[in-house]
């Protein structure tokens, strides 16, 4: 008996599979422009979105919309797919998948931090570990300031923020 997934409203028990030689034909007519024979790509593959989709039910965001954002990444993986690479067609889904879920995570946030910020961040805490270790005594963050070559205000700044 399959596992039933109600999701978006589409039952996933009820999805059909694909074998590698269907899908590589499919792929062939979407290459060559077919919007139907994409459209069942798409649906063939939804399994494929909610088994990613799963890995952010910790998320606070409601599933169905990750589900979505995810379909958005297959959609675009599905349109960026280059045949002659000789890869599997999930192998090159999944890290689309996630990246469009985890930028839609991103930018729904109530609070961005810049990258630049973050980054920094890590880096101070980095330091703070490298030289706890060597020195096997607690650092300040004025000597991790120093050794980063920042000011003590980018250093607290930074750690605030994340």
């Amino acid at each position: 008996m399959a596992r039933r997934v109600y999701i978006c409203g589409i039952d996933t028990s009820t999805l059909p599979k694909l074998s590698s030689i269907e899908a590589r034909d499919l792929m062939e007519k979407i290459k060559a422009g077919d919007e139907r024979a994409k459209d069942y790509y798409i649906y063939c593959n939804m399994r494929l979105v909610l088994s990613v989709a799963q890995r952010f039910v910790s998320s606070n965001e409601n599933m169905d919309d990750i589900f979505q954002v995810g379909c958005v990444g297959l959609m675009k993986a599905i349109d960026n797919f280059d045949t002659s690479l000789n890869v599997q067609f999930s192998t090159y889904a999944v890290p689309m998948i996630i990246g469009e879920i985890k930028r839609f995570l991103r930018d729904s946030s109530a609070l961005r931090v810049s990258r630049s910020i973050r980054d920094t961040a890590y880096m101070v805490l980095k330091s703070k570990e490298k030289l706890q270790k060597d020195r096997c005594e607690e650092v300040s963050m004025e000597e991790v300031a120093t050794d980063l070559n920042l000011t003590i205000r980018e250093v607290y700044d930074a750690i605030d923020a994340i």
